[in-house]
């Protein structure tokens, strides 16, 4: 039983571990089963190839990956410029930044963890392309990309793709992260995600994947029952400094990594991922690593992980599961995924 604080060297905050509380009587929200297989093609979807978008606009036959700007973008280079001014202290500014949407695969029935390695391989030089692409634009402080899967978290389109926001500001929890990279730089004379790194390699028990150039594992400060944290072993500030061989190594990894969700409850695994990179501001940011995060919202098949009390009204995590244990799941799961297995994929 684990029962402790854990402290989290990147949010700097005290993370509750109470593994004992997993098995408490529950009588709240349970989660239903997953819906029955997605088609390969929907005509009602607004991703699939050759549809047309809610903006009239229709997509092309696209066989790989497409991107567009989103058609219901939350900021943009073109926003209202006349705002209504705030009354005393509050201030505001007009919505600055690019919207974008990705769509990794012309199949709407497809998911990274299905597809094989080199479309997984495809979707990161995507990734690649478009951080180089918005990265370049002077309004742009941060490039922001991300994946909601499942319905569980929110997602309003079951069909593969990210969201990639290009803001003018810089997100919070990044902010989090380079204040508390920049300072054990200063105190140490290392990268704080090389000694993470280091130290989870050390520790072994949380691992679930290592390549020769990324390794994935459950964060000893994990906040989430199955959160992953995939990282390079080599210094790279963001995922443009990845060298094509990175890539492919990333690529193998984080297929593994969704594969092994998957298998885990026999169920499209719900999660959010999320890329982390340096800002785009021209700052040099020397003591950042560049990293993949990935946060699930389900503690048991049908059981979600709340944000209640301590989370919202107190900023402290309050995880009821040991990062150990649910690492040594993840990691027993198989390599191949279950609906291959049975061929039904």
């Amino acid at each position: 039983m684990v029962w402790e604080l854990r402290w989290h060297p990147l949010y700097q905050e005290w993370i509750i571990v109470a593994a004992h509380r997993q098995t408490r009587p529950w009588v709240g929200e349970v989660i239903p089963p997953a819906e029955a297989d997605l088609p390969e093609y929907d005509p009602d979807c607004y991703l699939c190839p050759g549809n047309v978008r809610a903006s009239g606009e229709r997509n092309p036959n696209y066989e790989s990956t497409f991107a567009f700007n989103n058609d219901f973008p939350c900021v943009s280079l073109n926003p209202p410029l006349e705002l209504s001014q705030p009354v005393g202290i509050y201030r505001n500014r007009p919505a600055l930044g690019i919207a974008r949407v990705l769509c990794y695969h012309p199949k709407h029935n497809m998911s990274l963890s299905l597809m094989d390695v080199d479309g997984v391989k495809r979707v990161i030089e995507a990734w690649r392309e478009e951080f180089i692409r918005l990265s370049m634009d002077p309004n742009v402080a941060y490039v922001f990309i991300f994946e909601n899967r499942g319905e569980v978290v929110g997602v309003s389109n079951p069909h593969p793709h990210c969201q990639i926001y290009a803001l003018s500001f810089i997100c919070k929890l990044i902010e989090r992260e380079l204040e508390a990279c920049q300072s054990h730089f200063e105190d140490v004379g290392r990268r704080l995600m090389e000694d993470i790194v280091s130290s989870e390699l050390a520790d072994g028990r949380r691992i679930i994947v290592e390549g020769d150039a990324m390794v994935a594992f459950v964060p000893y400060f994990a906040r989430y029952a199955y959160e992953v944290m995939i990282a390079p072993k080599a210094h790279r500030r963001d995922i443009a400094e990845l060298s094509d061989e990175e890539i492919s190594d990333l690529a193998e990894v984080l297929h593994c990594v969704l594969i092994k969700y998957d298998n885990l409850w026999r169920m499209p695994f719900p999660y959010v991922l999320v890329l982390h990179s340096r800002p785009t501001d021209g700052g040099s940011y020397d003591a950042y690593d560049f990293h993949i995060e990935i946060y699930p919202p389900l503690r048991a098949p049908n059981l979600r992980k709340y944000l209640a009390g301590p989370e919202i009204g107190g900023g402290v995590f309050l995880s009821d599961t040991s990062p150990e244990e649910k690492a040594a799941e993840l990691r027993s799961q198989p390599n191949m995924h279950y609906k291959h297995m049975q061929g039904t994929a």
